[in-house]
């Protein structure tokens, strides 16, 4: 397992890049805009991480934007932690195994969400791309929220 970002929703992005880029001095590494989820990923490393970060190597903050407004109550402006994992099925076997709830199966073969005991939501994403889509992942269905 290789830990990939931390991601947070923010209201106002320019605000949000002045703080961590120009006064924390972060470096904004990636962006990603989805006209059809009306959202912007900005992905930014610790100049320290540069040479990491630009191979994918170096943990990341995901600044989420979303473009409609919304008041982020109750912890939602702070998302989930992320982690790279060799096999999502096998993983989340082991994870329910345990008597983790998965929040959000992994039915394309690429993400799932779980929850800390303390409700901190956790996305797991397959490495190098999605595994086929397999049962009981393809017709497991959500519970609860992450």
């Amino acid at each position: 397992m290789r830990f990939l970002h931390t991601m947070i929703r923010v209201r106002d992005l320019d605000e949000s890049l002045d703080f961590f880029c120009n006064k924390l001095g972060l470096i904004e590494g990636r962006r990603m805009d989805s006209e059809v989820g009306r959202f912007t990923l900005v992905y930014l490393y610790a100049p320290k991480d540069a040479n990491q970060s630009k191979e994918m190597q170096s943990p990341e903050i995901e600044l989420t934007f979303n473009w409609d407004p919304e008041d982020y109550t109750g912890g939602r402006n702070f998302g989930h932690l992320a982690f790279e994992v060799d096999n999502i099925y096998a993983t989340c076997q082991k994870l329910m195994d345990a008597g983790i709830l998965i929040n959000r199966p992994p039915r394309d073969g690429h993400m799932a969400f779980i929850r800390s005991p303390d409700q901190i939501s956790i996305e797991l994403l397959q490495k190098d791309g999605p595994l086929p889509p397999q049962e009981p992942w393809v017709s497991m269905a959500n519970s609860g929220s992450w």
